[in-house]
């Protein structure tokens, strides 16, 4: 796309501001978040254990989409894409792939965290570093088929900002968001579902309620639902009569996922949250509160 006074159709300046001035604070605040959880981790030794080695990873994977939205940010505030078709495919295939990543992530902490509560056995290093790696490799082999041209990475209705190409709805679409979604949505919300479960019952049983079980899954359904409610609507009907704004409504949803899951995961985590307390003041926590359940 070249450089032009014109706005993208549909939009008006004042709403370019908006979608750029959400999507910069969602970036930078997320971004924040999440970049405290990874150097805490990597600071606070009490913090380096297998549960929340997976943490780690999809801090890691929200740092990206934080990355993602800040880029397309700074292109809404210009009112285009400066940086070519090429860039455009990196920048989808950047997002897809962290974006993937952070839900198999969170799929793996569910499954870690049942192992913990659950079972008389905790997952060990080997495990939740193949867990880690398989969630990066997995999201990648998904995120590289576009590239391939099973599926397409095109432009936002921003224009400012590229992910899958869902307004074309044709064969090549439908048979690639099929899988996509069964594997890199419904299976980990499956995973996410009976192990929360699982634990609330145990919750239940022993009278210990040690953390919310349900806001793991309400915040992944509410952050990267309606983004694939959108993508099923636009392989049965034609989403060039839905107003723009409205088309980048779930962009903007699931881009507050990084914010959502360092909340959740990490400052939500009276553990964690007090090896990062201790990575901000130097303030010396007990060992006995850093062990393996900060999962």
């Amino acid at each position: 796309m070249t450089v032009s006074d014109s706005l993208p159709e549909g939009f008006t300046e004042l709403e370019m501001f908006s979608f750029g001035t959400v999507m910069l604070a969602e970036a930078l605040f997320g971004f924040s978040l999440n970049v405290l959880t990874i150097v805490s981790f990597w600071k606070i030794t009490e913090l380096q254990t297998p549960g929340n080695f997976l943490i780690f990873n999809l801090a890691l994977s929200d740092c990206g989409i934080c990355i993602n939205a800040l880029i397309a940010a700074f292109s809404t505030f210009l009112r285009y894409w400066p940086y070519g078709s090429d860039g455009c495919q990196i920048h989808g295939f950047q997002g897809f792939l962290t974006a993937l990543t952070s839900i198999n992530c969170a799929a793996a902490i569910a499954w870690d965290r049942y192992h913990q509560y659950c079972t008389r056995s905790k997952l060990q290093w080997n495990s939740v570093f193949s867990m880690g790696l398989c969630a990066w490799c997995f999201a990648g082999f998904w995120s590289a088929m576009p590239l391939l041209g099973w599926g397409t990475y095109d432009y936002e209705p921003l224009r400012t900002c590229c992910t899958l190409d869902y307004t074309k709805g044709d064969r090549n679409y439908i048979m690639f968001l099929i899988p996509l979604v069964l594997f890199n949505f419904v299976i980990p919300i499956f995973i996410m579902l009976m192990s929360y479960q699982s634990i609330d019952n145990k919750f239940r049983k022993t009278a210990q309620v040690k953390f919310n079980t349900g806001l793991p899954v309400k915040s992944l359904v509410i952050c990267w639902g309606p983004y694939s409610l959108l993508s099923f609507y636009a392989a049965v009907e034609n989403v060039a009569f839905v107003s723009p704004k409205i088309l980048m409504i779930p962009a903007l949803m699931a881009k507050t996922s990084p914010t959502m899951n360092a909340f959740i995961y990490a400052l939500g985590n009276e553990n964690y949250r007090g090896g990062m307390w201790q990575f901000l003041t130097g303030e010396k926590i007990e060992k006995a509160k850093i062990d393996d359940k900060t999962n």
